[in-house]
């Protein structure tokens, strides 16, 4: 089988010691070619070129974000860009995941191991036995994204975030929590206003913050899962999570409860959609936005698209 094996040489999980040794134990049973990545973009565009060029499995070893620019690359058109019309999985490459970032909530969302080691052991056995599944994806703004996406408070967090790793700043789940507080206070003194539509029902203004799942958990916080739509799913559509209110206390009792093992968030101000097949979010001033944890810049008006059995992954 010919395969790409896409590397983030800045995986945060990995060594390149590490990294050395699951290329040959791949490269023992694949004809593998590796593409080690230098900037943003790369992983999708070499991965676009693998697949036109005919290769059949493409491995992403790397955090989350490698994961996304892999899966906008295996489904790329012609041109490079993609379509959200539901994609032929047997037209492109398998996906396979070895985890190499922090979070990893698309690797654990499909049981995959922890260690990059197992995990590539568990590749290569379920390629012995062609294990795979359909998984379905969640698209916006051009874009694929695999777990989750948001408007507003998250991906400003994201943004700020992404501004301190390029001044050389870790980003550790305590830089995290501490760009979240940064960025509430922010929205305190000047709170968006944002306005839902959902298919079939009346648009919902007055959102301040805005989730969209396409698998549970949302994602994780120095291990621990953060739960804003226990019921999603690869196959089930996208959950909606949105919070009317950003008061201290509605925000207080929110926290609690989607970082609790249980999480099932609820209350008068939070508003929750599971399995829904679209979601449009409005806006009259533009506010960031974020998909699989990549801001993208700030839009006024995104479209959310449920796509169920996009991708074939390897299991």
């Amino acid at each position: 089988m010919r395969a790409l094996l896409v590397v983030n040489p800045q995986a945060t999980s990995t060594t390149a010691a590490g990294r050395d040794v699951l290329t040959k134990a791949l490269a023992s049973e694949l004809k593998l070619d590796v593409l080690q990545t230098r900037y943003r973009g790369h992983a999708a565009e070499g991965t676009a070129a693998a697949v036109r060029d005919g290769v059949e499995l493409v491995v992403a070893l790397g955090g989350d974000g490698t994961v996304n620019e892999v899966v906008n690359g295996l489904l790329a058109d012609q041109t490079g860009t993609t379509a959200p019309a539901r994609p032929d999985p047997y037209a492109t490459a398998m996906l396979a995941v070895v985890p190499g970032g922090s979070a990893n909530v698309f690797a654990r969302a499909l049981q995959m191991p922890r260690d990059p080691v197992e995990a590539t052991g568990h590749v290569l056995t379920a390629l012995a036995e062609r294990r795979q599944r359909m998984v379905g994806l969640g698209h916006a703004d051009d874009r694929w994204f695999t777990f989750n996406a948001g408007m507003g408070w998250d991906a400003d967090v994201v943004a700020a975030v992404e501004r301190a790793r390029a001044q050389g700043h870790e980003a550790s789940p305590g830089r995290y929590a501490m760009t979240a507080l940064g960025q509430y206070l922010a929205q305190l003194r000047r709170p968006p206003s944002m306005t839902v539509h959902l298919p079939g029902a009346d648009a919902l203004g007055g959102v301040k913050l805005a989730f969209v799942s396409n698998t549970d958990p949302w994602t994780y916080l120095s291990g621990r899962a953060v739960r804003t739509n226990p019921r999603s799913s690869f196959g089930s559509g996208l959950g909606l999570f949105a919070l009317r209110s950003l008061g201290p206390r509605t925000i207080a009792a929110v926290l609690r409860e989607i970082l609790s093992s249980d999480g099932d968030p609820h209350g008068r101000h939070v508003v929750r959609h599971d399995a829904v097949p679209l979601v449009r979010i409005t806006s009259d001033v533009p506010l960031a936005l974020q998909l699989d944890g990549d801001h993208l810049g700030e839009r006024t008006d995104v479209e959310f698209l449920s796509v169920p059995a996009a991708l074939r992954v390897v299991v």
